[in-house]
């Protein structure tokens, strides 16, 4: 009996240290034209999920490849069956590894990607995977419109061009309004990026912002021009970068925006019905 129990002891300890045990998450039912959007807390990394008001599911990036059981997970625990839209914002690990498993796991429907290749394993895996699904990825790029409901809109408003120096300004940013609420998702868009964009697309109740809080994103006219409510930064605690960067928080705390951190809060979680938007976690 004593050997049993040490035994089931060294297990648990085991699963703690490796990061397996999962606290299983809860979810009120979205009501009739409510839309839900997790920021996903992936260390440092980006997932975020959205349950839109049509009934439908979307997912921008995925987390580290090894974020991807939980990834999908959490997807599987939210009722979802399929993904109808899923973006691949650019080629880092940090962002598209756990979509890896996604993919693999749950059914997906169209997929985008910006037009920009990467030498690492991971891009290659998710080139594979994508191909033995019989999928095909849809370029990603400014004024690609994934949606256009009469209520709800999803557009892509980044990268504008073709060519970029840093592999962070190939991201696909997303634009999705519901109603009167606008949701500005970044990827790891940087400075660049931001000037190219159309600025007349750009105000936004939320901020996803750009590379999880680095100084080398969020200028103070780019924000000026969203104007948002809630920032959201996806960030690992005490991860290497020194992010969310001190310039950053500044600027924020400075236009008055409140900021909300996966690396303090964990996971996220914004519930809207298109006139307010509801913070749960």
């Amino acid at each position: 009996m004593i050997g049993k129990r040490l035994i089931l002891l060294f297990i648990a300890v085991i699963l703690v240290l490796t990061g397996c045990t999962v606290q299983q998450q809860t979810f009120a039912p979205l009501e009739a034209g409510e839309m839900r959007v997790h920021f996903l807390d992936v260390g440092q990394g980006d997932s975020i999920l959205l349950q839109l008001p049509d009934g439908k599911a979307m997912l921008i990036d995925g987390g580290n490849r090894e974020d991807g059981k939980e990834v999908v997970r959490y997807i599987k625990s939210t009722g979802i069956e399929k993904l109808d839209y899923l973006v691949a914002t650019h080629p880092h690990e940090d962002h598209i590894g756990g979509l890896i498993e996604v993919i693999r796991r749950i059914p997906a429907g169209k997929i985008y990607m910006p037009k920009v290749t990467h030498t690492t394993k991971t891009f290659t895996e998710l080139v594979e995977e994508v191909i033995n699904k019989g999928q095909k990825f849809h370029r990603a790029r400014a004024g690609i419109i994934i949606c256009d409901g009469s209520s709800l809109r999803i557009e892509i408003l980044a990268p504008a061009e073709d060519k970029y120096e840093k592999l962070n300004n190939y991201s696909a940013v997303v634009k999705v309004e519901y109603k009167g609420v606008g949701m500005l998702f970044m990827g790891d868009a940087e400075h660049e990026s931001e000037r190219q964009m159309d600025t007349s697309r750009l105000s936004a109740q939320v901020l996803k912002v750009g590379h999880h809080g680095s100084s080398t994103a969020t200028s103070r006219d780019f924000l000026h021009r969203v104007n948002p409510v809630y920032a959201v930064i996806s960030a690992g605690k005490g991860n290497d970068y020194g992010h969310p960067h001190e310039e950053t928080l500044k600027l924020l705390r400075d236009e008055g925006v409140q900021v909300l951190r996966t690396d303090e809060m964990g996971t996220i979680v914004m519930t809207t019905d298109g006139n307010s938007i509801t913070v749960e976690k």
